[in-house]
């Protein structure tokens, strides 16, 4: 699933883009689902919607915030949103790398300019797949690099995702996403699993990461240990 966003100030500029988009994409698999007529407003919204969007169009000649004002403040809380730069003028190009866009088109977008983009979206969104988990719940789909999951915890039906910078929750079952997060998660207890690159100290009943202390079981206690300590050293599981 590929989803995009268009980021332009100019209502005609989003249509046409649109346009020549929807003649490209996949349907049932690629879709626009967001568009945003500010840079302040994309700004915001993706802050407060992480792993929703996949690639944003980003106007560079916006007023209040420009599109590159507006891809610094993104790639403060987002490093893997993968932004296209859409801009009238071939001068500000360069300016792209400092926020590691994927590319750039000048305006008006031809379709096979964009048809060569897409193919190299979904070449790169193939290679990163396995390192992101992909849970719903009623704010919509979210799209988490492994990296950032702290560990998960179950409560009751729901399971509760922690990430450095928010929380989330969703209706699944513990063994399922543990089969989905792969090895380098190991399950402590039963209502607990940790990214054993985020643990900071092993202790007799507990782990810690984050600053948080996390119980472990009896039951458990020595495969987790195992694990744990391989995977802080550095070994393989």
């Amino acid at each position: 699933m590929l989803r995009i966003a268009l980021c332009d100030d100019e209502t005609n500029a989003r249509d046409a883009l649109r346009f020549q988009l929807e003649k490209i994409l996949l349907d049932g698999n690629e879709e626009i689902v967001y568009e945003f007529n500010s840079g302040k407003g994309a700004v915001s919204w993706l802050a407060k919607h992480p792993g929703e969007i996949d690639l944003l169009f980003l106007d560079v000649e916006m007023d209040e915030m420009n599109g590159m004002e507006a891809a610094m403040e993104i790639r403060a809380f987002n490093q893997d949103l993968m932004i296209v730069f859409v801009t009238g003028y071939p001068d500000y190009v360069f300016d792209g790398y400092k926020v590691c866009a994927l590319d750039y088109i000048i305006k008006p977008a031809g379709i096979e300019r964009l048809r060569e983009l897409v193919e190299r979206v979904r070449s790169a969104s193939a290679e990163k797949s396995e390192t992101f988990f992909t849970f719903q719940n009623v704010d919509g789909t979210f799209k988490v690099n492994l990296r950032d999951i702290l560990y998960c915890y179950s409560e009751k039906r729901l399971v509760h995702l922690v990430t450095a910078q928010r929380e989330y929750q969703f209706y699944d079952k513990l063994d399922d996403v543990e089969k989905s997060l792969g090895d380098s998660f190991v399950r402590i207890h039963q209502r607990y699993l940790v990214n054993s690159h985020a643990v900071e100290h092993v202790a007799s009943s507990s782990v810690t990461l984050a600053g948080c202390d996390l119980p472990i079981s009896r039951a458990l206690k020595e495969s987790a240990a195992k694990k744990l300590a391989h995977a802080m050293l550095g070994g393989d599981f």
